[in-house]
């Protein structure tokens, strides 16, 4: 006949059991122990009762002895009579399964694969069939069972084998738990480490499935929370010196290879490490009693705990030394509580008390596996009364799968909470964070420090005492600076750079600085984009302060002169000078004096609109003033020529006629300026990062041009006609002087342009108006001041006589 994969799998594995693969004795003798009561339903148990098998050599010469184990687990016995407990009490409900009566049959699965398989057969044949198995604890040998019992369709509900890989129903089809996947409890684990800053951990576990899926999930996972694996190690691989290189372990592995494991540590004398456990011993507390203080400020992750289930404390205790022989298991429990065994007729007295002892078994403060097998029991319950709404109690399935169907498909209460599951068979994700905090007699208290729901973000940690402790690969960046990978290494392993010119960082371990807006710029931290410095020619500056007492003083020298040619217009000197166009020439070269306040303040779109006119303007009147004087002195001394008459042209009318003629080209060329392409202020952010310099742009670089060209262009008309009425005869020939105060403009303006040109922000603008003062103040000292000497300290040359002296 063909055979399926599954049922070859299953019959190579009964050949090796025939071939001598022994079961856990149970003390001393052969005889395989089980608890079994009989009922319309019997469902099968596997547990733990036993772990660490001693191990002993084959000589292959004789017949290899009975395994025996160096443990007997009095919390296994606390789950097994848990499941008892769940169902007597069922069967004495009236309104819950009323006509059915479930029965039991328990077996040891020793905690190894070759034992439960042999004791599962033993619970699925004979006259005493299991239609469910509740087990078995671990996940490794929950799979070897499922693999073996896939072919019958006979369901496993597990209360604490939590591999993700038993998620797969393609693989699994007829497995369920009551315990949550690892694939929450891996979630929860990383944002734990990472919640204190942990990111740089060791990871171990036990050579088994359990072990390798759970750490191959967190490997996986931890690179989302930015959290590395230091090392990975499995046991009982010898732990090597990478231990040393993070003080924080996430541990998964059971409780008795644990044991093996604390032993070791003990043995390198390794101290100050902080462990995480995995929900497989974070509630073990006869670890406690064996490592010291190495598990002190241990955290971990345990199952969701029942406060109480009601009535189980009294099942545990209703032991009485004279029924221990009655009950399977119960007897070597006895020697485990009081050090002697039962039989020992000299030390047992019979009149023993439990209460004396402490003991796992009646440990009932954390009920979490134990309330997996509960839920457990009252799973296949549910199932059977939906079932027993079938027609004939058989509905439409074959091969006895409608049992199954039905524990895919219910959802109850227990103890008041729902009790739900997915379209994996599994539970919805809660877990209780549990800290180890050592009493002041000693003992192990487990402190609830907080939990984890599967539907919250991160898990909700309360406030409690943990040594300062960092496990990080590399420190943390501060802000101002971002993380630069190294090549090769984990992700946690990385160098902290400065952030770049114009880019900040406000938060540890930025893997990107951010730029700064273009009005803004990082302060000396480079974490916080502050306000740039904003740069202009300030009245409040020491230059601006400066420029704008010289600009000031030469408008007040200029009005001076006025007062003392008005005072002297009288005198020879004065009428001699054409006094009208010395007048007006005064007062333009205020007006140049004041227009220099223009470019000092804030810039505005208005105030650049006015300041280059206005600067081309002044200029232009000023000298065309100097041209109309240098005009009318070479002409008035040409008209001395017999037949002259070229004076009429120079008259009064003329002369201001010139002077507006020579100005409306300079205000053409402005008005063209501002109707085409006018100044306006701008915002400049491009010559210095850290600064926006708010400055007049001129709009049309030729409009500028034009109006400095024009101003130059009269002051070359000035100097030539200046520089023919220099010999004229008269002392009071302003030829000369204006012939001098027009290379001083000269040597201003020809130095202004490659200083203009190369310079920028505040200090272009303080070289304009230096040019503008220092012409200006030229010209009315080389112009005027020579005549005020006169006219006030030398009064004797102020004659008539005097000014027709060659």
């Amino acid at each position: 006949l063909p055979l399926s994969k599954n049922m070859v799998h299953m019959l190579i594995v009964i050949s090796k059991l025939l071939l001598g693969v022994s079961v856990c004795v149970f003390l001393g003798e052969r005889e395989e122990l089980s608890l079994y009561e009989d009922g319309d339903v019997v469902i099968g148990g596997l547990f733990p009762l036993h772990f660490s098998p001693v191990s002993s050599p084959l000589t292959y010469k004789t017949k290899p002895p009975p395994n025996s184990y160096n443990y007997f687990s009095s919390r296994a016995l606390r789950w097994m009579h848990t499941m008892t407990f769940a169902i007597k009490e069922i069967n004495k409900r009236n309104d819950f399964l009323s006509n059915i009566t479930l029965g039991f049959h328990i077996r040891d699965s020793c905690n190894d694969i070759p034992v439960s398989l042999k004791a599962t057969l033993q619970l699925v044949n004979g006259q005493r069939v299991s239609s469910v198995i509740i087990g078995d604890a671990g996940s490794g040998v929950s799979m070897a069972l499922l693999r073996s019992l896939g072919s019958f369709h006979i369901p496993l509900v597990s209360y604490f084998a939590s591999c993700s890989c038993l998620s797969n129903q393609k693989e699994f089809p007829t497995f369920m738990r009551t315990m949550p996947s690892d694939a929450f409890q891996i979630r929860a684990l990383i944002q734990l480490v990472r919640y204190f800053g942990w990111t740089w951990v060791g990871v171990i576990g036990v050579e088994s499935d359990y072990a390798r899926f759970a750490i191959q999930l967190f490997l996986q996972e931890s690179m989302h929370y930015g959290v590395c694996a230091a090392y990975t190690n499995f046991y009982p691989v010898e732990l090597n010196q990478h231990m040393k290189t993070s003080k924080v372990i996430v541990n998964f592995s059971g409780e008795s290879e644990m044991q093996d494991i604390l032993r070791e540590v003990q043995r390198r004398n390794m101290t100050g490490l902080q462990w995480i456990a995995s929900e497989a011993w974070a509630t073990a507390k006869s670890l406690w009693e064996k490592s010291g203080k190495l598990l002190q400020g241990t955290l971990g992750f345990a199952i969701q705990r029942a406060a109480v289930i009601p009535g189980l404390h009294q099942h545990l205790t209703s032991l009485s030394p004279l029924s221990i022989h009655k009950t399977a298991f119960l007897a070597e429990f006895w020697e485990e509580m009081f050090k002697y065994t039962y039989h020992d007729r000299k030390m047992c007295k019979g009149t023993e008390k439990f209460d004396d002892v402490y003991s796992p078994y009646f440990d009932v403060t954390q009920l979490r596996v134990s309330y997996n097998v509960y839920k457990a029991v009252y799973l296949v319950a549910h199932s059977l009364q939906d079932m027993s709404d079938c027609k004939d109690g058989k509905g439409p399935f074959q091969n006895g799968s409608c049992l199954l169907h039905y524990m895919k498909r219910t959802n109850f209460s227990v103890l008041g909470k729902e009790v739900n599951f997915d379209q994996n068979g599994d539970p919805i994700a809660y877990y209780d964070l549990m800290n180890w905090q050592e009493m002041s007699d000693g003992s192990l208290s487990l402190v609830k420090v907080g939990f984890y729901d599967a539907s919250l973000v991160i898990p909700e940690v309360q406030n409690f005492a943990l040594q300062a402790l960092q496990s990080v690969c590399s420190e943390s960046c501060p802000p101002g600076f971002r993380v630069a990978r190294r090549k090769g290494e984990p992700i946690c392993c990385y160098d902290c750079i400065p952030c770049a010119e114009g880019e900040v960082s406000n938060a540890t371990d930025s893997h990107e600085c951010s730029p700064c807006s273009e009005d803004t710029w990082p302060n000396a931290a480079r974490d916080l984009c502050i306000p740039k410095n904003v740069e202009f020619l300030s009245y409040y500056d020491a230059l601006g302060i400066l420029l704008c007492t010289t600009s000031v003083l030469g408008a007040c020298m200029s009005f001076l002169v006025v007062v003392v040619f008005f005072k002297y217009k009288d005198t020879p000197i004065v009428r001699a000078n054409n006094m009208e166009l010395s007048f007006l020439l005064l007062v333009f070269l205020a007006i140049c004096f004041l227009v220099s306040l223009l470019f000092i303040g804030e810039p505005s779109d208005w105030l650049c609109l006015i300041k280059f006119p206005a600067f081309g303007i002044s200029f232009a009147l000023c000298i065309s003033c100097l041209l109309a004087k240098t005009s009318v002195v070479l002409m008035a001394f040409r008209a001395r020529l017999p037949g002259s008459n070229v004076m009429k042209w120079f008259g009064p009318m003329q002369q201001r006629a010139s002077v507006l003629l020579g100005t409306a080209v300079q205000v053409f060329v402005c008005l063209s300026w501002l109707l085409t392409a006018p100044p306006h202020a701008n915002y400049n952010t491009n010559y210095h990062s850290s600064k926006i310099i708010i400055e007049c742009v001129t709009g049309s670089e030729v409009g500028f041009w034009c109006v400095l060209g024009y101003i130059g262009f009269l002051a070359c008309m000035c100097l030539v006609m200046a520089f023919l009425a220099r010999k004229l005869p008269d002392n009071f020939n302003d030829a000369k002087f204006i012939t001098f105060s027009m290379l001083i403009f000269f040597a201003v303006w020809i130095t202004f342009i490659p200083v203009y040109m190369s310079t920028v922000g505040k200090f272009t603008v303080a070289v304009h108006v230096f040019a503008i003062l220092a012409s200006t103040l030229g010209l009315l000292l080389c112009i005027f001041a020579p005549k005020c000497y006169i006219l006030l300290l030398r009064p004797d040359k102020n004659c008539k006589k005097k000014s027709l002296q060659k």
